[in-house]
C-alpha cells in the first residue's frame, strides 16, 4: 500500500508539473499583452529620501510606513480597471522589502518589520489581479557594482530570486531592472544573463522575464527579454505603427517613479491622456501600458493620484484582447562569443571598419566599399569554441537579400547557411545544431545597396 501511495504521489507530482509547464512563450507573451493595464508600484528606501538615488548605507530604521494599506492600493489599481500590479521588491540601493535571509538590509531590520511582498501580494490577489515583481541587478548597498561583482554577489542574486519566485505564489512575470544599461554598467557577461534566465523559469516556468535595459538592442527582436520594454521618460517609445513584439511601455503617473514631498499638491499627468495617447493604441500595437503610482512615507496612496486612477476607470474598460501578436523568434539570452574579438572583412573605409561591427554597439557600421562586387566578413576566436546561433543585424531593413554563412574547423571551412535572408527585417536569426570552430565568415551574395552591417553576433545557447 505504502507503495501504491508513494506512485500515485509522484504520479499526481508529474501531472501537476507538466500543467504548469504546458504554455508556450508566444502564449504567454499573448497572456501578458492580453493584461492591456497594470499599476507599477515604486516603494521602498527613496520614498524616505526625497530622491530615487538614496544613500546605499542609509540606516533601516529610516523605513517605516506606519500606516502601509496594501489594499488600499490594490483597489486603487481595480478602479483604474487595471488588471496587475508590480512592486519594487529591491530598488539600486539594495534595501529588501520581503523577509529575505540573505541580507540584513531589509524590511526585517527596520521598525516595521512586515514582509511588504507578501502583504501587496496578498492584496492584488484578493481583487482578482496578478502578481508581478521588480528586482535590481545593481546593488550598491552590496557594493554589487561595475568592476566588483563577485561570486559571492551572483549567489545572493539567485537566492534572492529563489525566494522571491517560491515564497509569494504566482508571479506573473519578473521585471528586472539595474542590468546592461549604460548607468548601472553592468554587462550581462558580468552576472551571466542566461543563468539567472534559465533560474527563473526552473522556478516558475509560465513567469515571464523582462529586462528595462534593452533600449540598445533592436526594435525588431527580442535581446535578453521575453517582452521589449520602453521607458518613456527616458526617451524610449514604441512604434506605434511597426512594432510586432510582444512589448510594455511604462510611465509614472506623477512627477517622478518614487515619492516626493511635492506630490500631494502637485498635479498629476492627465488621466485622459494615459488612456487616450497610451492604454487604447498601445493595446492595438501589441503593448502593455504600465502606470506608476508612487505610496507616501504613511505607506497610502496622496488624494490627487486615488481620483486620477478612478478617472481612468470611467474613461476606459479592459475589454481584453485587441490584437493578436505575432509570432517571433526566441529570445537571444546567451553571451554573444564573437563580441570584440578579431574581425576582418573587404575594404571598408576608417569610420566604418570591420571591428565596429562586433563591437556590442548597434549604432555603429561595418560599410564595405561599394566598389567590392562580393563583400564578405569574418570574425575568429582564439581557439575552437561551440556555437548553435549567428545573429546579423542590417543597418537598415531589406538591405541584405542573400548571403552565405560558413564556420572553420581544423583550418577548414564548412557551410551553415546559404540562400536568402530569413527576414526582411533588420535582424537575421539563424538557429543550428552546435558546431565546433574557430572562426565565422559571412559572404554577401546580393545586397540592396552598400553592405552594412551594425552587429554579426555568434552564441552557444543550452537547449
Amino acid at each position: 500500500m505504502k507503495r501504491l501511495f508513494l506512485l500515485m504521489i509522484l504520479s499526481v507530482t508529474s501531472v501537476l508539473c507538466l500543467n504548469a509547464q504546458t504554455k508556450s512563450l508566444h502564449q504567454l507573451q499573448q497572456e501578458f499583452v492580453d493584461l492591456r493595464c497594470g499599476m507599477f508600484i515604486h516603494f521602498n528606501m527613496p520614498t524616505f529620501f526625497n530622491e530615487d538615488w538614496p544613500d546605499p548605507d542609509a540606516a533601516p530604521e529610516l523605513f517605516n510606513p506606519v500606516r502601509m494599506d496594501c489594499k488600499q492600493w490594490a483597489k486603487a489599481a481595480k478602479s483604474a480597471n487595471m488588471t496587475y500590479g508590480c512592486l519594487t521588491t529591491k530598488h539600486h540601493s539594495g534595501f529588501c522589502i520581503w523577509d529575505t535571509k540573505t541580507t540584513d538590509y531589509s524590511v526585517m531590520s527596520s521598525p516595521f518589520k512586515r514582509d511588504v511582498v507578501k502583504e501587496y501580494a496578498d492584496a492584488f490577489r484578493a481583487e482578482g489581479m496578478k502578481v508581478m515583481l521588480y528586482y535590481s541587478i545593481l546593488d550598491t548597498h552590496a557594493r554589487l557594482r561595475p568592476k566588483c561583482i563577485t561570486p559571492q554577489h551572483i549567489e545572493m542574486i539567485k537566492e534572492q530570486l529563489r525566494e522571491l519566485l517560491t515564497n509569494y505564489g504566482e508571479i506573473t512575470a519578473l521585471i528586472i531592472d539595474g542590468w546592461d544599461a549604460p548607468w548601472s554598467r553592468i554587462f550581462y557577461d558580468d552576472v551571466p544573463f542566461e543563468d539567472i534566465y534559465r533560474l527563473v523559469k526552473s522556478i516558475q516556468p509560465n513567469c515571464l522575464v523582462m529586462d528595462l535595459n534593452a533600449a540598445k538592442y533592436p526594435a525588431e527582436a527580442l535581446f535578453y527579454t521575453d517582452i521589449k520594454s520602453y521607458e518613456q521618460g527616458a526617451g524610449q517609445h514604441i512604434s506605434k505603427d511597426t512594432n510586432r513584439l510582444p512589448a510594455l511601455s511604462c510611465l509614472p503617473l506623477q512627477q517622478n517613479w518614487f515619492w516626493k514631498e511635492s506630490f500631494p499638491t502637485t498635479p498629476v499627468k492627465s488621466p485622459a491622456q494615459m488612456v487616450n495617447d497610451n492604454i487604447i493604441p498601445m493595446g492595438k500595437s501589441y503593448c502593455n501600458f504600465i502606470l506608476n503610482v508612487a505610496p507616501n512615507r504613511d505607506g497610502l496612496m496622496d488624494a490627487n493620484a486615488l481620483k486620477a486612477l478612478k478617472e481612468i476607470g470611467k474613461l476606459w474598460k479592459n475589454d481584453g484582447r485587441v490584437a493578436t501578436v505575432p509570432e517571433a523568434d526566441a529570445p537571444i539570452i546567451s553571451s554573444n562569443i564573437a563580441k570584440y574579438q578579431p574581425a576582418e572583412g573587404t575594404w571598408s573605409s576608417d569610420y566604418a571598419i570591420m571591428d565596429f561591427a562586433n563591437d556590442d554597439d548597434f549604432g555603429t557600421c561595418w560599410n564595405s566599399n561599394p566598389e567590392v562586387k562580393v563583400p564578405w566578413y569574418s570574425v575568429t576566436f582564439e581557439r575552437e569554441k561551440p556555437f548553435n546561433m549567428v545573429v546579423i543585424t542590417d543597418r537598415n531593413n531589406d538591405r541584405l537579400q542573400e548571403y552565405r554563412l560558413e564556420y572553420r574547423t581544423g583550418g577548414t571551412w564548412n557551410l551553415l547557411y546559404e540562400g536568402k535572408a530569413p527576414t526582411g527585417l533588420r535582424v537575421k536569426i539563424h538557429r543550428f545544431d552546435t558546431v565546433w570552430g574557430d572562426a565565422v565568415r559571412m559572404t554577401v551574395l546580393n545586397s540592396n545597396g552598400t553592405t552594412s552591417i551594425a552587429e554579426f553576433g555568434v552564441y552557444c545557447e543550452r537547449r
